[in-house]
């Protein structure tokens, strides 16, 4: 059986590309999302399985049902862009000025559309339920993840599955991780007043910068004085708009910083100092000030039996568009996935994509992968689905 499904999603790998390609060409954010999730929709149409769409927003469930007892696994797949001008020359790139796929939110919705509809197509030689995930939002606080939970997504859910294409990992490999996978994340605005004045006499006015800047340094002592040496936090102060005229001191300015720490429990402790640190600049300096934190999204969490056997499938598939499969270290970027594995045991897996030539990062203008990864990916997602459900037989 494993042989019939890497077969045939060898024969629809064109397809799986130029379902990429069209989705690279009409990115939308998440805030949007209207085509995207109509696009998806109608791919089910007229196949056998269930499809509940606007769940949790424009998220789309698909569930997959053989009719034969089994465990419920869930794939899931993101599917919005970034407010990012693109960069790349592609001869598909984004005809919406303004927005891109930067991430390969394209590549994770081409593959899953072509493994979901092979899966429905070998239901009858499957055991249990697969509820396929296509979910909106992941780049928007707070997430389509949360959204779709709450709308029941997870409903009679046993595990969940996810993959990330990386254009920082050569193609080929596919990698885990078990624990802690992927950081947690953090947002703080923190609006400083004072009282402005010419600069050549500050003794009658509050400079809000001199305030500022303060916090700047000495919220960086979090990280080496307040965390335990085994513990691994963040903080960036990404905005600092303080910008005016020369010889004029302003009356206020805003902050902006993220927060990334590999534990909750670390998170937890950075956001208590930065409020402590904020509220002390009040009695320090006079000013008033307005904080506001949000707390994104948590550390991502691999269920550790559950990665292991993903991991095993994998391998024992042997696919030969596979170099592979190994542990990676975690990853400082941060996922909604991880609330998948705040309410079940989960596993998120990477998937190589660096395209041949200059690699650029995630969220980069010129992101762009290498397309051998959507074929690698439903072939090892599939491999593992398989695996989960029928158990290790090659037939």
């Amino acid at each position: 059986m494993l042989g019939k499904l890497l077969e045939r999603l060898k024969e629809k790998e064109d397809r799986m590309i130029g379902i990429r390609r069209h989705l690279h060409e009409n990115p939308e954010l998440s805030f949007q999302e209207t085509e995207t999730a109509r696009y998806i929709a109608d791919f089910y149409k007229d196949k056998d399985a269930e499809v509940e769409t606007g769940v949790g927003g424009n998220g789309i469930k698909v569930t997959v049902d053989t009719g034969k007892p089994g465990r419920t696994l869930a794939l899931r797949a993101d599917f919005d862009a970034l407010p990012i001008v693109e960069d790349t020359g592609l001869g598909f790139a984004s005809k919406n000025e303004g927005v891109m796929h930067a991430c390969g939110h394209d590549a994770h919705t081409a593959y899953m559309l072509i493994l979901g509809e092979t899966l429905i197509e070998m239901k009858d030689e499957l055991h249990g339920r697969i509820v396929i995930i296509h979910q909106h939002a992941e780049e928007l606080p707070p997430g389509g993840a949360q959204q779709m939970i709450a709308d029941g997504v997870l409903d009679g859910v046993d595990n969940v599955l996810g993959a990330h294409v990386m254009s920082n990992m050569e193609t080929g490999k596919v990698l885990y991780r078990e624990e802690e996978s992927m950081t947690g994340r953090g947002f703080f605005k923190l609006t400083i007043k004072g009282s402005g004045g010419h600069g050549s006499s500050p003794h009658l006015a509050n400079d809000p910068i001199v305030a500022g800047a303060h916090f700047v340094s000495e919220i960086q002592t979090i990280v080496s004085r307040r965390l335990n040496p085994f513990e691994s936090g963040v903080v960036t102060i990404g905005s600092f708009d303080g910008k005016g005229v020369f010889n004029v001191i302003k009356d206020q300015v805003v902050l902006e910083g993220d927060v990334r720490a590999m534990g909750d429990r670390t998170k937890k402790t950075i956001e208590g100092e930065i409020k402590r640190i904020s509220s002390g600049l009040e009695e320090t300096f006079g000013v008033t000030n307005v904080l506001e934190y949000k707390d994104d999204y948590p550390t991502l969490y691999n269920d550790p039996a559950l990665t292991r056997q993903i991991a095993s499938a994998i391998k024992a598939a042997d696919l030969p568009t596979v170099t592979s499969v190994e542990e990676c270290e975690p990853q400082p970027p941060s996922e909604d996935f991880a609330y998948y594995t705040k309410e079940l045991p989960s596993c998120f897996i990477y998937i190589g994509a660096a395209p041949d030539g200059d690699v650029y990062p995630h969220h980069h203008p010129k992101f762009d992968i290498n397309e051998d990864a959507l074929l690698i990916a439903a072939q090892a997602v599939g491999s593992a689905a398989i695996n989960y459900l029928n158990g290790d037989s090659k037939e």
